[in-house]
């Protein structure tokens, strides 16, 4: 099993990454982890079934119609019973890297990424990407 820092930078050094639970509302967790990406200059696409666009974005519907999930790590902002749901997409798309930001997960989450051997793939239980991620970029460089 590799360590919650290499799981950190793996997700951070994908080509590409996707935030599910961005929306209108700028107040929102989602829109803030969104736009630290866009700030940054990374590609992003945010996940919405009904937006067309967030942040000026194009929107993917779900996980799956994104156009490369085996490259892209991924950023939920969601409940945990749809945070579930969001694990088992990924894991059938074989998406690498999942940030699980404080709030998205319980103990059936858990119990779901523990049991399904996703714990070397999904980050949870510390601070946000807007807390952690400048800094695991920098130990990069």
């Amino acid at each position: 099993m590799i360590s919650a820092a290499e799981v950190k930078k793996r997700f951070l050094s994908q080509p590409q990454f996707a935030v599910v639970g961005a929306s209108k509302d700028r107040t929102k967790w989602g829109t803030k982890i969104l736009k630290w990406y866009i700030d940054r200059n990374k590609q992003v696409t945010p996940i919405h079934p009904r937006e067309a666009e967030l942040e000026g974005v194009p929107t993917a519907k779900s996980l799956s119609n994104l156009a490369s999930p085996q490259e892209t790590a991924v950023s939920i902002i969601t409940a945990p019973p749809i945070t579930i749901q969001l694990l088992k997409e990924a894991k059938s798309l074989s998406i690498p890297a999942l940030w699980l930001q404080p709030g998205t997960f319980d103990d059936t989450v858990i119990s779901f990424i523990l049991e399904n051997g996703m714990e070397d793939k999904a980050i949870y239980g510390g601070a946000c990407i807007l807390v952690e991620g400048d800094g695991i970029i920098k130990s990069m460089l």
